[in-house]
């Protein structure tokens, strides 16, 4: 990888080895709620309140992980190489916390909460933005609501264009903990594919979308990646 334009594309996979649960754990239930009851553009219309409780749980939840392996292994990737692009699907800190920089939030961020009237990101991780209570923007003369800061089903990722121009010039694409399930994070691959990319797995388990990879290593993100880095970096052309 040395000398190359390599893009990097993180899913929950990684995050769950820290303790953070994913949306497909329990059949489909999210920390006991369907997906359509707390993370919709619908469901912030008919129960905002349950949607407010439910990440907030997840945003205090922040303060009682740590990186793994593979968070930190990915931050001395990116840290060894000329040109790397960390994109993430996860909206935790843990890839910052673990030491990388200029991360791609496509999914949105549980650091930061945004208002309703404007739009603005707002990064809100003191104790008093844990409350139940619903929490009011800084940015308006009349202080607005607050949502949380995440990309729900039915909504468009965020940072798309450029996300497509790091991959459409990339000479390798990086796959690590991701299912293949999500659009249009799934379909990154054989966009890297079709510009003449190496693409490379790293998962648990063979996703949806194994047959676009060239190089694929199945296991723990953060118990193959320490090694993979090492043999990454010392690797030639």
């Amino acid at each position: 990888m040395q000398g190359k334009r390599v893009v990097v594309l993180t899913g929950a996979g990684v995050s769950a080895e820290s303790g953070i649960r994913t949306f497909r754990d329990n059949g489909g239930l999210w920390e006991e709620h369907r997906i359509e009851d707390v993370a919709t553009p619908q469901a912030w219309l008919a129960d905002p309140s349950l949607v407010w409780h439910f990440y907030q749980r997840r945003r205090r939840q922040l303060q009682d992980v740590e990186p793994n392996p593979a968070h930190v292994a990915l931050s001395q990737l990116q840290n060894g190489l000329d040109s790397m692009v960390l994109i993430t699907q996860n909206v935790d800190n843990l890839h910052e916390r673990g030491g990388s920089s200029d991360v791609i939030h496509m999914h949105g961020r549980l650091e930061t909460l945004r208002c309703e009237a404007t739009g603005r990101h707002e990064k809100r991780m003191n104790s008093t933005d844990f409350s139940d209570d619903f929490l009011l923007c800084t940015c308006c003369s009349t202080p607005s609501r607050v949502r949380p800061d995440i990309v729900w089903f039915g909504e468009i990722p965020m940072h798309m264009e450029a996300i497509y121009r790091a991959v459409d010039a990339c000479e390798v694409f990086v796959v690590v903990g991701s299912s293949g399930h999500v659009y249009p994070a799934a379909d990154l691959v054989d966009v890297a594919r079709r510009h003449g990319a190496r693409t490379v797995l790293v998962n648990a388990e063979p996703p949806l979308n194994l047959d676009s990879f060239d190089e694929v290593h199945l296991g723990k993100a953060g118990e193959l990646l320490p090694g993979l880095v090492r043999q990454w970096l010392d690797s030639e052309g």
